[in-house]
This record gives C-alpha cells, sequence and structure tokens, in this order.
C-alpha cells in the first residue's frame, strides 16, 4: 500500500484549492448578470411601491418604463448634474460625502394627469441600515406615498416598517407647514401622533426602529431642501 508523504498530501490540497477556487469563480462570474438584474427589479418594485403600485417580478420592468417617465440627478442646491444617472447612485455611498459633494437621484413618476416626484431616502435603524423612497406630489409638499425596507431589524417590531399599513399612514401628509417652514413628517412613539399633517404613529415596541425612520426622513429631504423650494417656485 503507497504511503502519502506530506508533500503529496500538501500538492494535493493546493490542487483541490485552485480547483474550487476557479469553479466558484466561473459560477460567480455565470451568476453576475443574473445577480444584476435582480437588484434592478427588486429596486423598480420598490420605486413603484412608493407610488402605491404593487407588481410582481415577472412584469416590474414593463410598469416601471411605464410609470416612470423621467430620472435626473441634482446637487444640495437643486442644480441638475446632467452627467449623472439617477438610478445607478448608490446613496449609501452619497451619504458619506460632505453635503456639497452629494449627487441627489430624483424620479419623475406619470399617474394619470399627476406627475410625482419620488427621492430616495437612507438611515439607521436598530441592527442596521433602513432605506427606501419617498414620493411627493407636485406641489413638492405632500407625500403621495412612501416604501421603506430594513436589513436586520426585529420581526414583529422594527421590521413592520417594510409593512404596507406604516407606510400608509405618510399617505396625504406634509413636509412644509403652513408658514412655508421644512418640519418633514416625524414618526411619533405608537398612538402619539396628533393626527395632523406633520405626524404619523411609530411601531409599537420598535422605538428605535422608528427613531431612525424619523431622522431619516428628517436628513434626507432636507438635504433636497433647496431642489423642492425651485421646484415650488417654477
Amino acid at each position: 500500500m503507497k504511503r502519502y508523504t506530506n508533500k503529496d498530501i500538501f500538492i494535493f490540497a493546493s490542487v483541490m484549492v485552485i480547483i474550487v477556487a476557479a469553479i466558484l469563480s466561473v459560477v460567480a462570474m455565470v451568476l453576475q448578470p443574473l445577480q444584476k438584474k435582480n437588484i434592478e427589479i427588486n429596486k423598480k418594485q420598490n420605486i413603484l411601491l412608493s407610488l402605491n403600485i404593487e407588481v410582481e417580478k415577472d412584469n416590474a420592468l414593463e410598469k416601471y418604463n411605464q410609470y416612470i417617465t423621467n430620472t435626473y440627478v441634482v446637487n444640495h442646491e437643486g442644480e441638475r448634474q446632467e452627467d449623472k444617472d439617477a438610478f445607478s447612485i448608490d446613496l449609501k455611498k452619497e451619504l458619506d460625502k460632505p453635503l456639497g459633494k452629494r449627487n441627489l437621484p430624483v424620479f419623475v413618476g406619470s399617474l394619470s394627469k399627476d406627475t410625482i416626484f419620488i427621492v430616495p431616502v437612507r438611515g439607521k435603524g436598530l441592527w442596521g441600515p433602513v432605506w427606501g423612497y419617498v414620493a411627493l406630489e407636485d406641489d413638492f409638499n405632500t407625500v403621495y406615498g412612501t416604501n421603506f425596507s430594513h436589513k436586520s431589524e426585529t420581526p414583529g417590531l422594527g421590521a413592520e416598517i417594510a409593512t404596507r399599513e406604516f407606510q400608509k399612514q405618510f399617505i396625504g401628509k406634509e413636509i412644509f407647514n403652513d408658514s412655508g417652514e421644512f418640519v418633514s413628517v416625524r414618526v411619533k412613539k405608537a398612538g402619539k401622533a396628533d393626527g395632523g399633517p406633520h405626524e404619523v404613529d411609530g411601531i409599537s415596541g420598535g422605538t428605535i426602529t422608528s427613531k431612525g425612520v424619523d431622522k431619516m426622513l428628517e436628513e434626507i429631504l432636507e438635504s433636497y431642501l433647496d431642489y423642492f423650494k425651485k421646484q415650488k417656485n417654477n
């Protein structure tokens, strides 16, 4: 019976590592286009959900092209950045930049006679990032719809921000008060919202996640403030 030396074992192990690495590399290359397509579809579904349009994966691309009629990027002063693609902007990376250097995406939806303006939002929950989209009517004040998601919030508690029940509270709320001052839409402790145009109820048992959504809306919408004001004055 042949005895294998340490050298034989080392060579065998090295060859196996190389083979496995090569296989994994090929699989990753083959799957990469599919993964990118799935990410694209999911993002387009979420944008449409902020318009209160629920679509299946199979027709998400078609419906996105039907309802999203324009996209562009602005800076914090509301000036268009013509050389930027809104869909490819990674808001996480933009938020790591100083405000003056951020690229801020805008998606324009057309629903019958209504034109809706959608902006992405991103912040922190209890256990990780939270993100989503806020759709505003053409007065750049009234919320038409929202969509929120998360990475690792607690099921039944903070994770409830991803439910339509929570998100539908924002419909019809306003981000400016009667004096024209930006006040955002505040996410209050569950049961404490005053019923007015600027507050919604947070998640019962999900106080920290609710506060994260509150802070996310205030900070991100504020970065679009000059853009909103310029559009309101047009």
